[in-house]
């Protein structure tokens, strides 16, 4: 095998010398014929040798064609011979266009996504031999290796000079109230609303004796001791009460006034100058405290040692949760035909927007790569690939030019 020749090529370059071995021993034995039979013009050997002698015409005008594809044959300049390595870049160009009128549109791409059912063979993959695990390791080792390298002083760079900056300068009033108006449209509130007043009422029931001597100490002094002991645990049970009214009530007042407290911010936020400077200041004040980015590095930090060390746990939780979940994906995008549909929808509507694009663009590789080759080098690789094919021309010929020749004998003879 050529140094640097693949597999497959070492395959094509086997069976191209052989080809060529064939067709060469046909036109040898085509002369040989002839050599024997060039005194015998009669007779069934007259037959033989007109027929070998139109052999030999028909094989050697064919390696002349097929060789002049190629190179000069016998290293001749002959007019138009050589042709692909004196015509190489408008040949890769043709290709170019060829490839890209034919085979890079849009209607081809989506055709063959959707014959090929992606989705489906994608979900049958993930399901079989272990691939998922396979996928969540090799992702995971990724990950990881990924973010150890992130150094701190990046972080604290990045957050420094460019986000707290550009979040100073950017004004987000209007999108914080957008945000607000559109949360309080979906009611996407009332969960977190639900967390905070059980979490207030949890609290209130577990620090009674915290609560109780709060009211006693704003109590007058002149009041009696167990008066204010009454009188802060009637008001801490009336408290209590009353959050856990709001919690049961899902249109209790309280709900309802913050439901309207927040839709006036939201609608000021966006509208209100007022409201919207107040906050731009807020947001300055906020963002120039030291504190403000060494706290989102440190919480960068905690985050990156946490997901380093939770994938670098071959059994972990996240690891063995995100195999789980692939693996069900897996399972769906074999039973549920629908969603591997939508998958190959949106497959083919990204190569679709690719092809329709940069279509175009890729092409150019073909051209430019041709470019690169030089002109023997153009011809060597296209004749590695189509030359095997192309000696069938040559033994062709020597069996027309034969086949042709004993036809022409026997019309003279009869003539």
């Amino acid at each position: 095998m050529p140094e640097g020749l693949s597999e497959g090529d070492a395959l094509r370059l086997k069976g191209l010398r052989r080809m060529r071995a064939l067709a060469l021993s046909l036109l040898i034995l085509a002369a040989i014929v002839y050599v024997l039979t060039r005194d015998h013009d009669t007779g069934w050997l007259g037959y033989v040798n007109a027929g070998s002698e139109a052999a030999m015409v028909g094989a050697i005008a064919d390696w002349f064609a097929v060789t002049a594809l190629f190179r000069h044959p016998l290293g001749l300049p002959i007019p138009h011979t050589a042709i692909i390595p004196k015509r190489k870049e408008s040949l890769g160009e043709s290709l170019q266009e060829f490839v890209a009128d034919n085979f890079l549109k849009e209607d081809v791409i989506r055709e063959r996504i959707t014959s090929a059912g992606v989705g489906r063979r994608v979900g049958e993959w993930l399901v079989e031999d272990r691939h998922a695990d396979r996928l969540v390791s090799e992702g995971s080792r990724i990950l990881a290796d990924a973010l150890g390298h992130v150094r701190e002083t990046d972080v604290a760079a990045l957050i420094q000079e460019a986000l707290i900056p550009r979040l100073k300068e950017e004004e987000l009033s209007p999108v914080v109230g957008q945000l607000m108006e559109e949360v309080l449209r979906d009611d996407a509130h009332r969960g977190l609303v639900d967390l905070a007043v059980d979490e207030l009422g949890r609290w209130l029931l577990d620090n009674h004796d915290e609560v109780a001597a709060l009211i006693e100490n704003r109590a007058p002094s002149w009041t009696p001791q167990w008066l204010d002991k009454r009188v802060a645990t009637w008001v801490h049970d009336q408290v209590v009460e009353w959050v856990a009214d709001i919690g049961r009530t899902p249109d209790h007042n309280a709900r309802i006034a913050l439901d309207n407290w927040l839709r006036d911010l939201a609608q000021a936020l966006q509208n209100d100058p007022d409201t919207m400077e107040r906050f731009e200041r807020l947001k300055v004040r906020m963002l120039s405290q030291p504190r403000v980015s060494t706290t989102s590095v440190q919480l960068w930090e905690a985050l990156r040692r946490a997901l380093v060390g939770s994938l670098g746990e071959e059994n972990g939780l996240l690891r063995t949760r995100a195999t789980e979940e692939i693996g069900r994906l897996g399972e769906r995008l074999i039973r549920d035909e629908a969603l591997s549909t939508r998958v190959d929808t949106t497959i083919s509507n990204i190569a679709a927007y690719a092809v329709n694009n940069y279509g175009h663009e890729v092409a150019t590789i073909i051209s430019a790569t041709v470019n690169r080759w030089d002109g023997k080098e153009t011809a060597d690789r296209i004749e590695l690939h189509v030359g095997r094919d192309l000696q069938f021309i040559r033994i062709n010929g020597t069996v027309v030019g034969g086949l042709a020749g004993l036809v022409i004998h026997a019309a003279s003879t009869i003539i």
